[in-house]
């Protein structure tokens, strides 16, 4: 095909379009007076957990009783004080282990359990016997409200949804009177499912017809949990629905605002902290936002986020490897690397100015500086999340001289001076590229002493003995192998290393001068090691670098003089 005829195929080729035209734009809420946007985020929420619930049901293959049993523990170990444990009347494997938790004392009187149950008396009762004997308990009962989910699931009117939800209601209410005679305290939450596709006037008038079936109070109140099922708008749509709700709903001070949200548009973490700003008091999630399609709200992200803000998220979420692997233990799915706060890579820079700054900005907070955490690109510290800030910086072919200073500084104590950072760097960034991917530190620290330690060249420091001469001047006596020969050197100066160049200089006929000098101790206590990194400089004013690592500083002195001189020779 001739160039033209391709060039006149471009030109006539139409783009290709998604059939967006099925699609109907969601409806936003009249709330102009809104006033959540002005509110901020101070307290953490109630939390609840549904990992052992909704988490549950989406997963491939659901937990085995010992799994369940793993993540209960280490939703306790967290902090949680509400935990969805399971919806016993559609599992024998849900009732068995709720049974279990109870029978066995494994509730802190401090935490109180839920059960989820769909409004139908057989499964009231059958969710009531699993209960039985638990102290604190919230019954969590539902029934999708929605005008799609009426017309094609149901094929009810409103006032048929109503009393569908109401009957449920007393139902509800006439088993919780015989577990509460028997000592225990049941708190009823009630979810009209699909709260975002239905009308708020109708999602205020059915939850205010279950309140008036309860009875709550401002000491026991009800939970009124509005989720998001379906994630149909952005996140400020979902908080004037929430707004709205509230400032309609009769009696609001007799019922705790929850919200369930999902992450269909994958905003489900900012439509439930939009949503506390619109009023809501509590949060349902899961840890990582494993639920049903894309997600729940991701409790841990959105904790951490509070926690960055400097807020008590109320969770202990400072083991961080260990929620991973006990939830990816239980869940069979794979924390990816860029999970917020959580995945292997979401403190790491690649990138050269990246790094440059983290390593500055963390020079900062070790001088004491300032009493707040202000490092670029890292939000908050590694290490209150059970992480090293060493593992912010990693190295590959797009990496510079800052994280290179970054790991040798963090993980072999070593300080380079600029000049020969800026000498080193492209090495690395050669050697990056011929590997084709990330060097480990390791790495680094391989290729480091191979080019400015253990040179290979003509010279090599056999032995050497420094003497005092008086009037502030010392000799050096030297054995140096060059080549196949070893020689004796000998100079005087007003200190060992000037005294050592002089012999070289007089025995090898060797031009050069130390033109950047520094020295300081690799470890400390008794076995410490000195590092000695210098340049020499030739009759042409060359610099050429050399490192020197001993017990002895003199030893690291000499041994960076002859490296450097071997590196001239390469």
């Amino acid at each position: 095909m001739k160039a033209e005829d391709q060039s006149t195929n471009r030109e006539n080729a139409s783009p290709r379009k998604m059939p967006f035209h099925k699609y109907k734009a969601f409806e936003p809420i009249p709330l102009p007076d809104r006033t959540w946007p002005d509110k901020t985020i101070t307290a953490a929420p109630r939390w609840c957990s549904v990992d052992l619930r909704d988490g549950n049901q989406a997963l491939i293959e659901p937990m085995t009783p010992a799994e369940k049993q793993k993540m209960y523990d280490l939703l306790l170990e967290l902090g949680f004080k509400e935990i969805e444990v399971g919806f016993p009347a559609a599992s024998q494997t849900d009732f068995d282990f709720v049974r279990s938790i109870i029978e066995e004392g494994l509730i802190p009187d401090d935490v109180t359990i839920q059960v989820l149950c769909q409004a139908r008396a057989e499964l009231i009762a059958r969710t009531c016997e699993a209960v039985s004997g638990a102290r604190n308990v919230i019954f969590h009962l539902y029934n999708s409200t929605s005008a799609l989910q009426r017309k094609v699931v149901f094929n009810m009117s409103r006032e048929e949804v109503i009393k569908l939800a109401t009957d449920a209601t007393e139902v509800v209410k006439t088993h919780v009177a015989e577990l509460e005679a028997v000592g225990a305290n049941v708190t009823l939450e009630y979810s009209p499912e699909s709260y975002t596709a239905t009308e708020m006037d109708f999602a205020v008038e059915i939850c205010a017809a279950v309140m008036k079936v309860w009875q709550p109070t401002v000491e026991k109140k009800i939970i009124l949990n509005l989720p998001s099922t379906v994630e149909m708008a952005t996140p400020n749509v979902y908080a004037d629905q929430l707004e709205w709700f509230i400032r309609n709903l009769p009696d609001r001070e007799c019922a705790a605002i929850s919200l369930h949200t999902h992450n269909d548009r994958g905003t489900g973490v900012a439509a439930s902290e939009l949503g506390l700003m619109a009023g809501a008091d509590r949060i349902e999630g899961t840890l990582f936002g494993n639920g049903e399609r894309t997600g729940n709200c991701d409790v841990i992200t959105m904790a951490m986020n509070m926690f960055s803000q400097g807020i008590d998220p109320e969770l202990y979420l400072s083991d961080m490897q260990k929620i991973v692997a006990v939830a990816e233990e239980c869940t069979k799915l794979n924390i990816h690397v860029r999970q917020p706060y959580a995945g292997e890579l979401v403190f790491t820079a690649f990138s050269g100015s990246h790094q440059d700054a983290i390593r500055k900005g963390m020079s900062f907070v070790e001088s004491g500086g300032d009493e707040a955490w202000e490092v670029p690109y890292l939000p908050i510290d590694p290490a209150d999340v059970g992480g090293s800030y060493r593992e912010t910086v990693r190295v590959n072919s797009q990496s510079g001289k800052g994280g290179v200073a970054f790991i040798l500084e963090n993980y072999f104590g070593v300080s380079l001076p600029r000049n020969i950072l800026l000498e080193f760097s492209p090495i690395v960034q050669r050697l990056s590229e011929a590997d084709g991917g990330e060097l480990k530190p390791e790495q680094i620290w391989d290729a480091f002493v191979s080019e400015y330690i253990d040179v290979e060249g003509p010279y090599q420091l056999i032995d050497y003995r420094v003497s005092s001469m008086g009037d502030e001047k010392e000799a050096c006596d030297a054995k140096i192998k060059v080549a196949e020969s070893e020689i004796d050197t000998h100079g005087e100066g007003s200190g060992p290393i000037d005294a050592f160049i002089e012999g070289l200089v007089k025995t090898l006929n060797e031009p050069l001068s130390v033109v950047d000098y520094q020295e300081y101790a690799l470890t400390a206590g008794s076995e410490a090691q000195a590092i000695c990194i210098l340049s020499i400089s030739d009759d042409k004013q060359n610099r050429y670098y050399g490192v020197g690592i001993s017990q002895n500083t003199t030893t690291a002195a000499f041994k960076s003089i002859i490296a450097a001189i071997n590196r001239k020779w390469l």
